[in-house]
């Protein structure tokens, strides 16, 4: 999955420092003025994303925009959600201030993405998911160790660099003192996490607790301090860091873990769905909308998932004949899982070996299926040891200018069980090439787009599309080993059984227990392995629908053309008469899909009809 960023709030507010204040507050009235001269969409879009990078610089660092590096302010306020409400109406009205059918048609989906994203964020405020300010997945305790480990995207390159960053560890102990309070409204009622979950959130926050500062994760840029520092500087940022980290961030962690411990464990929950607590039936729908970008609802994306995994689970008999197993469908699973030659790794560099090694294997086919790549650099590396026991494999874009290299994340516990039928070629597809690096990339390289579609994500498209890339295994010269291609199909059950447990424990009153066998029932994995997947899932309602809903409906829009292209023959061979050009080329349409960026489904479908009536 792409690693999102859940962190930013508005300038200004509660921020560390009276200077940052000070910017902030003027920042904020040259947006205001700005606002009252725009008289075109490209004038309120770039006001628009002006301000969400002054209410989100944790945001903007990630997008490659540097300015507001220094600042972590708290996003856990009411003042904050009022802030967001004002923002988000004045533009939703300053947007229908223009009439759509006078529009070009690129100007069209920038009007139909932006209405959908702010609608969409208005309904999000009227919900009581304040009071879970994070989990063990997603938050900014898990963020800070991310961004301050100097192995992320907040820069450590300069000694500006070093001190801004020592401007966010001070917000870190404000925003930590709020999120405890909103918990604790939490507790008052019932909005609360399931027990399961705070287990793991507080060895997450134990692990921060280093009592020397040298051996913390935060002291990694100190022992990259740049060569073009002085000595002196090197002295005066080493001092300050040992510091912040004795004085700042380890009180904050042991503030946070002592909490989750002794108060928060007590008063949470043994139910598994978020429709246990107040509201939770209302949220559920609301996620399942944002994640899937439709109107479907839980029951239409549950029988979905019903029908997929049958399907699937077919394929799967077939693999399993080919190889000679001669045991029911589990027994197969189990000896995918337990056979010493799917295990063949003794180091992490093996493993991640092996990954290049499937990047190498497919290169040739690429250039059949793309006409267009990013420039953006790309790297595989292994997952920082202080998050692996709780991560899945994921992508970090890259920035912008190529500067920051998009970089394939893979947890390696132990490199000795890591099973080549956990879908190493299929994960590679959908995390690397051409699935999130290609999409993300061009997204972000394309400077013809506003920025707040260049920076965008829409887990059903961004997700799906990253699903879809790992059907195109065997026409990109993989999947011809039955192990792999039976590692692909495990891959995608796994999106599918994500449909049925999903909506069955946020919706239908399935146990944790009750979807993680359920898993463990149709797929080749460990119980750990579905234990930290369901365990996710609880943590994040309908994400995890997002993949799938979204991988359907890409396959299905390539059908679509594929039979309307070649229904037109005669036209289309007298119109590209002399081109040598096939009626559908499937380049032309990764690189159509590809070129606009991510974007609700039903407004993706509109611009795909209009390209398959006039394509280029």
């Amino acid at each position: 999955m792409k690693k999102i960023a859940l962190t930013g709030l508005l300038a200004g507010a509660l921020l560390a420092g009276c200077n940052q204040q000070k910017n902030a507050a003027e920042s904020a009235t040259a947006a205001e003025t700005t606002l009252a001269d725009m008289k075109d969409l490209p004038t309120l879009f770039d006001a628009y994303w002006e301000e969400n990078a002054r209410l989100f610089p944790l945001e903007a660092t990630t997008q490659g925009d540097n300015r507001y590096n220094d600042q972590l302010p708290n996003d856990g306020t009411r003042a904050f959600r009022r802030q967001l409400q004002n923002f988000y109406q004045k533009y939703l009205d300053g947007l229908h201030k223009f009439n759509r059918e006078e529009l070009s048609a690129n100007d069209k989906i920038s009007y139909d993405i932006f209405e959908y994203d702010v609608q969409n964020k208005l309904e999000g405020l009227k919900l009581n998911t304040w009071m879970i300010p994070f989990q063990q997945f997603w938050g900014l305790p898990i963020s800070m160790g991310q961004y301050g480990s100097g192995e992320g995207v907040q820069p450590f390159k300069t000694a500006q660099d070093y001190d801004n960053w020592l401007g966010r560890i001070k917000g870190f102990s404000v925003w930590a003192d709020t999120a405890i309070s909103n918990f604790r409204q939490g507790m008052k009622t019932g909005v609360v996490l399931p027990r399961t979950l705070v287990q793991k959130m507080i060895p997450q926050m134990r692990a921060m607790e280093t009592p020397d500062a040298t051996q913390s994760l935060f002291y990694g840029p100190i022992n990259k301090l740049p060569a073009s520092l002085s000595a002196a500087e090197k002295e005066r940022i080493t001092a300050a860091y040992k510091k912040a980290i004795a004085e700042e961030l380890v009180p904050t962690y042991k503030k946070l873990g002592d909490f989750l411990e002794k108060e928060y464990l007590p008063k949470s929950r043994p139910s598994t769905g978020i429709a246990a607590i107040p509201g939770g039936a209302d949220i559920y729908k609301y996620y399942v909308k944002t994640w899937t970008t439709t109107d479907k609802t839980p029951e239409e994306i549950y029988q979905t998932g019903l029908q997929e995994v049958a399907r699937i689970r077919g394929e799967m008999e077939k693999v399993k004949a080919q190889v000679g197993f001669k045991g029911e469908l589990p027994a197969f699973f189990a000896s995918l899982k337990t056979d010493p030659k799917l295990m063949p790794y003794k180091t992490p560099e093996q493993v991640l070996g092996a990954f290049r090694a499937i990047q190498t294997k497919m290169q040739p086919n690429l250039k059949k299926m793309f006409g267009r790549t990013p420039k953006t650099p790309f790297e595989i590396r292994q997952t920082e040891a202080f998050r692996a026991a709780s991560a899945s494999a994921e992508y970090n874009q890259g920035s912008p200018d190529g500067s920051r290299p998009g970089i394939f994340y893979i947890p390696i516990l132990d490199a000795t069980t890591f099973n080549v039928t956990s879908g190493m070629e299929s994960l590679f597809l959908h995390e690397a090439i051409p699935g999130h690096h290609y999409q993300i990339s061009l997204q972000q390289e394309n400077e013809a787009l506003p920025k707040f579609r260049r920076f965008a994500w829409y887990g059903a498209m961004g997700e799906g599309w990253a699903l879809y890339t790992e059907s195109l295994g065997k026409e990109l010269g993989l999947y011809t080993d039955p192990y792999q291609y039976m590692g692909a199909l495990g891959d995608e059950m796994h999106r599918a059984v994500r449909l049925v447990v999903d909506v069955a424990m946020h919706s239908k009153n399935m146990t944790r227990e009750q979807a993680i066998q359920y898993m463990l029932a149709n797929e080749a994995i460990s119980e750990e392995g579905a234990t930290a997947e369901i365990e996710r899932y609880m943590a994040i309602p309908g994400q995890a629908l997002s993949y799938k809903i979204g991988a359907l409906q890409i396959r299905e829009l390539r059908r679509k053309y594929e039979q309307q292209l070649g229904a037109h023959s005669d036209k289309l061979r007298e119109k590209y008469a002399g081109q040598n050009r096939s009626h559908f080329r499937i380049s032309d349409f990764h690189d159509e899909l590809l070129k606009d960026g991510v974007m609700p489904l039903a407004v993706l479908e509109r611009k795909m009809d209009n390209w398959a009536r006039n394509p280029q």
